[in-house]
């Protein structure tokens, strides 16, 4: 409910109704990324607070993406209105890019750098030793699912508008940096792991809005 509220004027509506399953343009306004990212990130940021409210308190925090801004601000390191005035803005900013696409494939690291470039995409997750995302323009990402389907490999289609955790959405850094730079962070009361190093979050590092550039 207050996350709701916060997000209200944002959003232009109560973003729970976009969570009720009668909705009837959920679906539609959810695959907006400037709505869709700050309603995951209050679906997470609530389940946390449920979490912690029944006394699961955690020895160590990591969140990927949008995850690390909900473990980052359940550390302390910045309010609830400022995460929702950065996950908006990011969501925004993202949105505004070229139109991009992202694909599942099952193949290492190695594998998938040679095909991202080969293709001109970009390596965008590495989640298992077999599971790697690749991320670029729509048409080099069909051509990659051409030639690993007819090799009989792996390869989905993930339902994004961009190309995410890609160059494609390095020309929206400059405008977010500006949002960034008016957030006050704090040190960390809660450990956290950096997704930038996979090491504990220092205080300098959580402090720097730089590392939330990053």
């Amino acid at each position: 409910l207050q996350c709701a509220a916060l997000l209200h004027e944002s959003l232009r509506c109560d973003m729970r109704a976009l969570l009720a399953p009668d909705s009837p343009d959920a679906a539609v306004r959810l695959r907006d990324t400037a709505i869709a990212q700050p309603v995951v990130f209050v679906a997470d940021y609530a389940l946390a607070k449920l979490w912690l409210s029944r006394g699961c308190e955690p020895t160590a925090m990591i969140g990927h993406s949008l995850g690390e801004y909900v473990a980052a601000c359940l550390a302390g390191i910045f309010s609830l209105e400022d995460a929702l005035k950065l996950v908006t803005a990011r969501g925004a900013l993202m949105a505004a890019q070229p139109v991009g696409a992202m694909l599942s494939i099952g193949q290492t690291e190695i594998e998938a750098t040679r095909l991202a470039k080969e293709h001109g995409l970009h390596l965008a997750a590495i989640n298992a030793p077999n599971a790697c995302v690749l991320a670029g323009p729509l048409a080099a990402i069909e051509a990659v699912t051409a030639q690993l389907t007819k090799a009989g490999i792996a390869a989905t289609l993930l339902e994004t508008s961009h190309a995410f955790h890609s160059a494609m959405m390095d020309s929206m850094l400059p405008a977010f940096s500006k949002v960034v730079r008016t957030i006050k962070f704090h040190p960390p009361r809660r450990r956290i792991i950096s997704g930038l190093s996979g090491m504990p979050l220092t205080d300098a590092e959580a402090t720097d809005p730089n590392t939330w550039v990053r």
